[in-house]
């Protein structure tokens, strides 16, 4: 029993946008096997679950440890919003003045996030100059990293 929930457990999270330990409990039992609270909590902690910020839709969710290397890890995220002085841009290209030492954190976040209108990053040491695609894309790169410095500060 428990080996068929683990892998619906894997099965549920790599189709479907689970935030919380309700929300697999309830996925679960839409597929037919009931559980407690604290029977999901230790399968997250057996399966090493972790809980990930998804660049397509903005929310954690649960990864498996080996997905997560896709996605951003809250810790990492943590230390890019409290690392960022200022933003600004021209043109296709934005300056990201951070903490002295942190550029190349903010730099290393951008770039695993695999943004599509992101050619790439140059760190320095307290500025981190990213290459939009063009400048209609500047717009949309400076708001995922306000969302994502907006919703870092909620916590």
């Amino acid at each position: 029993m428990k080996l068929r929930r683990h892998e619906m457990i894997l099965n549920i999270i790599s189709k479907s946008d689970i935030v919380t330990q309700e929300d697999l409990a309830h996925a679960l039992k839409n597929a037919g096997i009931s559980v407690t609270q604290a029977t999901v909590s230790r399968d997250i902690k057996e399966l090493r679950l972790v809980k990930v910020l998804s660049h397509q839709t903005g929310v954690y969710k649960y990864a498996t440890s080996e997905t997560s290397e896709l996605w951003v890890s809250d810790r990492f995220l943590r230390m890019f919003t409290e690392s960022i002085v200022s933003i600004s841009h021209s043109g296709n290209l934005i300056v990201i003045k951070t903490l002295p030492g942190s550029a190349n954190v903010a730099g290393e976040t951008i770039d695993s996030m695999h943004w599509p209108e992101v050619l790439g990053t140059l760190a320095g040491d307290n500025t981190v100059l990213l290459i939009a695609r063009s400048e209609e894309d500047v717009k949309t790169a400076v708001n995922r990293i306000h969302s994502i410095t907006n919703h870092m500060h909620e916590y």
